[in-house]
């Protein structure tokens, strides 16, 4: 219920007065029946927008941390993400990597759509970054095709660190949806995993435009803070394990 009423009465109308959003190729998006739908991330923004218009109920991987502030304001904050169908991602390492792969495969399999960013985290800059293989992992073992999904401008209208949005039109696209039924069984293989989520970045890259960046995200965002703040070199540093990687 809260969430219907998120979507048509308090949040959605305020977004579209907001970003007055264009949107292209909705009709992808299938009518009834499992799917996941993978998209850029570019913005806070990004995570209420996209479910504002598309039609079904769609629920996405969102980061631990937003269901773990503390005191009262923490836990606002997590009843809102939860019931806006969000469901929390403990970024922290491989294992619970493959925790979200569950939680994503549960959604699947009630034939629900499943939202999620393959970069893992939202771009600090604006390019397009090299995709984990939860994706390609979840769309093999529920065996659902993967709508592609561009968010075009809400970097400018939100960029990160921005706490209020500016009032700025943006696009969002969906492409047709990707079948890889040929790939069927062969989940556990690591070599069609990164095939399999490096065509749909590049069908991301291809209805966003942005710059792509053939690096995770969480690397270089970690590397430019190690130079910043006279750190080790990135060839030094080691770097955690990233979840869906």
């Amino acid at each position: 219920m809260f969430y219907l009423l998120l979507k048509y009465v308090l949040l959605g109308p305020l977004l579209r007065l907001i970003f007055r959003p264009r949107i292209e190729g909705l009709e992808h998006i299938p009518e009834s029946g499992a799917a996941i739908v993978a998209g850029n991330h570019l913005s806070f923004a990004d995570h209420f927008l996209m479910p504002a218009i598309i039609k079904r109920r769609i629920t996405f991987l969102a980061k631990a941390e937003y269901f773990t502030g503390p005191g009262v304001k923490g836990r606002l904050t997590a009843a809102f993400f939860r019931s806006a169908g969000q469901i929390p991602v403990d970024r922290s390492g491989k294992e619970a990597g493959q925790a979200a792969i569950r939680e994503g495969l549960g959604v699947l399999r009630r034939g629900e759509l499943l939202g999620i960013y393959p970069e893992g985290t939202r771009s600090h800059d604006g390019r397009l970054y090299k995709g984990k293989v939860g994706v390609a992992a979840m769309a093999l073992k529920a065996q659902v095709p993967v709508v592609p999904c561009a968010m075009i401008g809400t970097f400018e209208a939100q960029p990160p660190g921005q706490v209020l949005p500016r009032f700025k039109r943006v696009t969002i696209r969906f492409g047709e949806p990707l079948d890889f039924a040929r790939y069927a069984g062969m989940d556990g293989e690591k070599a069609v995993l990164r095939a399999v989520t490096d065509e749909i970045m590049y069908a991301i890259l291809g209805l966003s435009g942005q710059e792509y960046v053939d690096k995770y995200a969480a690397v270089v965002k970690a590397e430019q803070e190690a130079e910043r703040t006279g750190g080790r070199s990135s060839g030094d540093r080691r770097f955690p394990r990233m979840p869906l990687s």
